[in-house]
C-alpha cells in the first residue's frame, strides 16, 4: 500500500458553534455545516467537528500543526481577538519559530513559522 497524504481529522466538540466561530477566527473557511457537525479547511486539508451527544472528555490529541506567514502577526492577532495562546513565540529545536493554542474544546494547535 502506498500512501499518499493525510487529508483531514474529525472530532467530537462541546458547542459546536462555538468551535465554529473558534475556527473561523482563526482564518479555516467553513464548509458543510448542519446541526450535528461543521467542517473547516485550510487549503485541502479538513477538520469535520461533530456535536457530541454528551459531555466531551479533555483531549490528549491530536495536535493540528498550521503553518504561518507571519508568526509574530499571527499572535499579535490572536492576542487582540482575545485568545489566550500558551506562550509567547518560541525557537523550535528544528529551526523555526512556534507557539501554542488550545481551541475551546481542548485540542491543541501549534502555529509556527519555518522558512
Amino acid at each position: 500500500m502506498k500512501l499518499s497524504s493525510i487529508s483531514g481529522l474529525t472530532c467530537p466538540v462541546a458547542d459546536l458553534d462555538r468551535t465554529v466561530a473558534f475556527y473561523q477566527d482563526l482564518g479555516f473557511r467553513i464548509g458543510k455545516q448542519d446541526a450535528t457537525q461543521a467542517t473547516c479547511y485550510v487549503n485541502w486539508f479538513w477538520i469535520t467537528f461533530t456535536a457530541a451527544d454528551g459531555p466531551v472528555q479533555a483531549p490528549t490529541g491530536p495536535v493540528v500543526h498550521v503553518k504561518v506567514e507571519n508568526l509574530d502577526e499571527a499572535y499579535q492577532e490572536l492576542v487582540a481577538a482575545g485568545h489566550k495562546p500558551e506562550s509567547e513565540p518560541t525557537k523550535r529545536s528544528g529551526g523555526g519559530t512556534e507557539f501554542s493554542l488550545h481551541d475551546p474544546d481542548g485540542y491543541e494547535l501549534v502555529l509556527f513559522f519555518k522558512k
